[in-house]
Parts: structure tokens; sequence; C-alpha cells
């Protein structure tokens, strides 16, 4: 099944305006890609993916990608160096645990929705927004098949 028909319109567009919400509390760019299946590591995927949408190319390396593989039951929360480099080792556990927790209970899109918002809230303390701040990467959900 392809990964778009595992959000309905209205959802997709829930978590976009989520996204785009949370972006008013940091400088950080979150995004989410979804697809069905990944048939290794997530984290490596994710890592793949990163750069394949280019989001090592924020200013401020502050860019994070949340991915989940429907079918494959998987997914990686990860961030950009800048990120990395001012964060604890255990920074995304919370999000990954809720994550987890919508994801088994069939809950895709309030899943994504609250760890976007908590990844807004906690990256602002290291990241704040700035009133010059541009939006570096696309809001819209990204699919592979």
């Amino acid at each position: 099944m392809a990964a778009s028909k595992y959000l309905t319109k209205d959802e997709q567009a829930q978590i976009v305006k989520a996204i785009e919400s949370a972006e008013l509390n940091t400088s950080g760019e979150i995004r989410v890609h979804l697809e069905s299946l990944c048939n290794g590591d997530p984290f490596e995927r994710a890592v793949y993916l990163f750069n394949k949408l280019k989001m090592h190319k924020t200013k401020d390396h502050n860019g994070v990608l949340i991915y989940v593989a429907f079918e494959s039951k998987k997914f990686a929360i990860i961030g950009d160096s800048g990120i990395n480099e001012k964060v604890p080792d255990n920074f995304w556990d919370r999000e990954k645990e809720l994550l987890l927790s919508f994801l088994r209970e069939g809950e895709i899109s309030k899943g994504l929705i609250s760890v976007i918002e908590i990844a807004g809230n906690n990256l602002k303390s290291y990241f704040p927004y700035q009133t010059d701040d541009t939006n570096e990467q696309s809001n819209e959900i990204s699919f592979g098949e």
C-alpha cells in the first residue's frame, strides 16, 4: 500500500499545520517522511533520506527528520549535526517512546502531531525562533513508496 494512503488528506493537512506551528517556536526545521517499507535499519534509511532531502543544507544544521515505514513497523527520529552538538544523547528518547505508543494503537497522525509539537518546544531553548527566520525546508510531508 502506498504510504500516502495511511493518512487522509485532512490528517496530512493537520501534520503540515503542526510543523508550521512548531517552527514558530524554533529556527529548527522539522520534516516528516513516510513510506511503506524499510528493508534495513530505519536509522540508516533516515540518514539516507535526510541527505537526499538536502536537510543538511540548513544554515544552522538544525533539521529534524521524523521517518516512518508503516508496513515494516519501523521509524527513526534524527537531528542534524548542529542539534546533536547541543543536545544530550537521549534528547529524542521521549519522542521515540511517544511515537511508538501511538503507532502501536494505529494513531499515526496523532502520534506525528504530538512528536512534532514536543520537538518544536524542546528545540526552542537550543534554537529559538528568530524574527528574521526563513523557512529553509518544505513543511509538506514527503512520501516514498
